[in-house]
């Protein structure tokens, strides 16, 4: 393939890594031959790489296998993981998890990217419904002034939560911003 099929999303193979393509464009100078411009995202480490591309040149596309796993539990280091289809258990390396890990309990689904049978990325679910174990008590009154608090959900993570919501209530908590979103009945 070449630099006239990139895509948002499309995965290549470059420098013996895989990179997907963030955004690109196409450019078409005035003098000179046309080019595009890419930002593309390491999958193994997460850094981004900016790189300008002669127009039409060629690239190996990375084929990717995407699959949903379970996450069973931890064991220090690693993570250990359930394939839905086969129950085969696989184990891999929490750099792959990174800070999502703090919102994995037991019997979460998340999803997997495998490149030639390895196991290139894990992503968690973007939001979450889960338990607050810890926080202040909420006082009569405080629905209105808008403020927040930290709480403490069950899986360890703490994020900020307004006045009003208690320990023992459930919330839906975006992942990507660790923000709170709702309380969930």
């Amino acid at each position: 393939m070449d630099t006239g099929d990139f895509r948002n999303g499309l995965s290549i193979f470059y420098n013996n890594d895989i990179y997907t393509i963030v955004e690109f464009q196409h450019v078409k100078p005035g003098k000179g031959g046309a080019f595009v411009r890419s930002k593309m995202k390491n999958l193994r480490t997460g850094a981004t790489l900016d790189r300008t591309w002669n127009a039409g040149e060629k690239i190996e596309p990375a084929r990717l296998d995407r699959k949903v796993m379970q996450f069973l539990y931890s064991d220090g280091a690693d993570f250990n993981l359930m394939d839905m289809e086969t129950f085969e258990q696989v184990t891999v390396d929490r750099k792959l998890i990174g800070d999502k890990e703090k919102y994995l309990k037991e019997n979460t689904e998340v999803q997997v990217i495998i490149f030639k049978d390895e196991i290139v990325q894990v992503t968690s679910p973007d939001f979450m419904e889960l338990i607050i174990t810890e926080t202040d008590p909420g006082f009569r009154g405080d629905t209105a002034s808008g403020g927040s608090k930290p709480a403490t959900l069950e899986t360890g993570a703490v994020i900020r939560v307004p006045f009003f919501v208690n320990q023992g209530d459930k919330v839906r908590v975006d992942t990507r911003t660790d923000t709170y979103l709702e309380r969930v009945k």
